[in-house]
């Protein structure tokens, strides 16, 4: 065993120590942190093209499979009231995704120091970390940069995890105090029809404006239609179940395949890392700033704090919003409120990706 791969089993099981001391995205970071002890482990070739792992990767991740089944399941298991309710809060989304932008740029910028040699397809499939969308950032990182796929996808999911740690010092830094205390009034009810319609006009419009993004967008509102219809509860069940639960398990298995010492450890992989946190916190930022503008332009009726969940982590970053808005407020639930921008988000996240894939793809 070499120095290489003792690290990274070190690095594997201070990820599981993440998940079961500290709670952070367990049921992600264990498999993901699993999967990076066994692909490891000398000799054994676990994570090789002929080892378990290698072709659970082959068939789950390479094809694409994998992330949008977790679409699927992501989308029967949210309920998208509040952001029906409150449609506004679709430009929290949407600046959220300025992180990704932001990114890009800055992966095209390392070039400038030595070492680093990303192409335009590289920085595309970097940038979507600043979505905070892990299954998105698979999905993108296998279409345009494959060999970069294992840092991408462990840099997406540990900052998805440290939701609550990146966060609230952002958000605080942003808003006042008065600010962080508004009370917002009680969304109005949605109709069954309105929640029926409204996947169906999202696939709409994805279809008839950015068709590249079809496969997350579809993924996402067919799960959602399943949950909504009312006449298919058990596929409904299995999709936010059964099925959510298994590809989780093997999709985290087949990422920490990926964190083998020989392809992790890299001078790529720190400059990933950097850029994922900068990337996660300028989307935050943005998403705070926006809504700092819809508190001013409502006339103080929204609380900026719901910005901060424009990132599509579903759903910690709304209940992190939540928590820090008690602290400021004991009477101040802004979980609902939030969880229209953090579900905006994810639709976010998945364009993103869409226009991504549409100009750098080819």
């Amino acid at each position: 065993m070499g120095w290489g791969q003792s690290l990274m089993i070190l690095v594997g099981l201070s990820l599981i120590w993440l998940a079961v001391v500290k709670k952070f995205e367990p049921l992600l970071l264990v498999p993901i942190g699993f999967g990076a002890v066994l692909s490891n482990i000398p000799v054994a070739d676990i994570g090789g093209h002929d080892g378990l792992l290698g072709m659970i990767y082959a068939v789950g991740i390479e094809t694409g499979v994998f992330p949008l089944l977790i679409f699927m399941g992501v989308g029967a298991l949210t309920d998208f009231s509040a952001l029906i309710a409150r449609p506004t809060t679709l430009l929290l989304g949407a600046a959220a995704q300025f992180g990704i932008f932001v990114t890009l740029l800055g992966a095209l910028a390392l070039n400038w120091l030595p070492g680093f040699d990303f192409t335009l397809a590289d920085a595309s499939a970097i940038a979507i970390i600043g979505g905070a969308d892990g299954p998105t950032a698979i999905f993108l990182a296998s279409r345009l940069s494959p060999d970069l796929l294992g840092a991408i996808a462990v840099a997406a999911y540990s900052y998805m995890a440290l939701v609550p740690i990146i966060q609230p010092p952002i958000m605080r830094a942003l808003t006042s105090e008065e600010e962080r205390r508004v009370e917002m009034s009680q969304l109005r009810p949605v109709s069954k029809t309105e929640k029926i319609f409204f996947p169906l006009t999202v696939l709409l419009l994805c279809v008839l404006f950015l068709p590249s993004a079809a496969p997350l967008i579809g993924m996402l509102t067919f799960g959602n239609l399943l949950r909504e219809s009312g006449v298919v509860e058990r596929l409904s069940k299995a999709a936010q179940n059964e099925i959510i639960n298994v590809v989780t398990i093997f999709l985290g298995l087949a990422v920490g395949s990926k964190l083998s010492a020989d392809k992790f450890l890299t001078l790529d992989t720190l400059g990933i890392l950097a850029l994922g946190a900068g990337a996660f916190c300028v989307g935050t930022a943005a998403g705070v700033l926006m809504g700092k503008v819809l508190h001013r332009v409502s006339g103080g009726k929204i609380n900026p704090l719901i910005g901060a969940a424009g990132v599509s982590a579903v759903p910690m970053a709304a209940r992190v919003v939540n928590k820090v808005g008690l602290e400021a407020n004991q009477h101040n639930f802004l979980l609902m409120h939030a969880m229209g921008p953090n579900v905006a988000g994810v639709i976010g996240s998945a364009v993103a990706a869409g226009v991504l894939l549409a100009v750098v793809g080819h």
